[in-house]
């Protein structure tokens, strides 16, 4: 996940995204590390979409060095996944082309998140990381792999690594996030500037119109600025596979599977409001960096930057309560969440709310998952470099 510069308003508290905003770091019990399955299942689905797609770039280039980048990598077991299955795909295909003289390539793997991402922890299995390479090696008969491995901090909403420089981007569970609360969320004409999506943090089906639109603007500047980086990054022929959270246009700005996990979070500090742990005007004041895309906005934007090719868009959907056990797959959700906004709620409530929040969360999400199946909507998209 990246994103730039959080504002609530000039009256309020200002959130240095770069500096705060990172997944729970380390290896504990709350951490993303641990609490990450939802991402993974999300990135299982498009295996083979990613593999076919950086196979395919190998062969019509067949460079000596390939060059992949992770772009929000976050930390823990996933940050590698996707890296080990596009160089295993590409071993395969070389240890098959028998006609072929050229060896497999030296692998350069560019890992990116926000400055405040815990690279330690993904250093830290590079060993693990680098066997399962070696074995998955001596299976295909495709030789050892060369893959050398780099960390790269900063935001995605802006340049990342020199001009044509590499051949094939995945972005997983990383682009609905954006770089900044819209703007236009706060009634300047107001002493102070008054809220006015008031006790939501998310779209809602109370939001006035504004919202939406806010929300919708920053996407396209966000998701256009992301684009041209890219398009001076990436060679040409070269492709990018991005997954995030979207919804479906039909339905508007409100998808229930997109926005119902936020209005359930509202609900939770509505709870501590009243219980006196938390001030209203602090829950009124925060707003995600978050925006569900439809496709048609996706398209629209990549038609409009123009420097790549839309190849495929799915959508897919991911059910939630795939256990069956609400209690389990209710916790699941729960932890998932706070491990991806724990760091911005400890820093606008303070750390001292937070288990209280997530106790009802988990309550909430458990109830929900009781009464029926809790789905989230993904789209996938893939891009080649004209």
């Amino acid at each position: 996940m990246a994103s730039s510069l959080l504002h609530c308003s000039d009256k309020l508290p200002f959130l240095d995204v770069e500096t705060i905003l990172h997944m729970k770091e380390g290896l504990g019990e709350t951490s993303y590390a641990q609490n990450s399955s939802l991402q993974k299942r999300g990135m299982d689905t498009l295996k083979s979409l990613i593999t076919n797609a950086a196979t395919d770039v190998y062969i019509s280039q067949m460079p000596e060095r390939f060059t992949v980048a992770d772009l929000g990598c976050s930390s823990g077991p996933n940050a590698l996944c996707l890296v080990e299955d596009i160089v295993g795909s590409i071993g395969r295909v070389c240890s098959h082309r028998s006609s072929s003289s050229q060896p497999p390539p030296e692998f350069s793997v560019l890992l990116n998140d926000l400055p405040t991402n815990d690279f330690n922890t993904i250093f830290f299995s590079l060993p693990e990381f680098t066997d399962r390479l070696k074995a998955a090696a001596r299976t295909d008969e495709w030789g050892r792999p060369m893959v050398f491995l780099s960390g790269v901090p900063g935001s995605f909403y802006g340049r990342l690594f020199p001009r044509n420089s590499v051949h094939f981007i995945c972005s997983c569970s990383s682009l609905h996030w954006l770089s900044q609360v819209p703007p236009g969320l706060f009634d300047d004409d107001m002493d102070g500037g008054t809220p006015i999506n008031k006790g939501k943090m998310y779209i809602s089906s109370t939001s006035p119109v504004a919202v939406p639109l806010a929300y919708l603007r920053q996407f396209q500047r966000d998701f256009s600025l992301f684009l041209r980086s890219r398009a001076a990054e990436v060679v040409a022929g070269g492709r990018m596979v991005l997954a995030m959270l979207g919804r479906q246009q039909t339905e508007g700005y409100i998808d229930r599977r997109t926005t119902f996990l936020w209005e359930l979070l509202s609900e939770s500090f509505a709870a501590l409001v009243s219980q006196g742990l938390v001030e209203q005007e602090k829950v009124d004041a925060y707003n995600v960096p978050f925006y569900a895309p439809s496709v048609q906005e996706v398209e629209e934007e990549v038609r409009r930057e123009g420097s790549f090719r839309l190849d495929h868009v799915q959508t897919y959907e991911i059910n939630l309560s795939s256990s069956g056990d609400a209690k389990e797959d209710g916790r699941t959700v729960s932890m998932a969440i706070r491990a991806i906004q724990e760091s911005m709620l400890s820093h606008h409530f303070g750390a001292d709310i937070v288990d209280a929040l997530f106790h009802r969360y988990t309550e909430l999400v458990t109830e929900s998952m009781e009464r029926e199946d809790v789905k989230s909507l993904q789209i996938g998209v893939v891009l080649t470099k004209l």
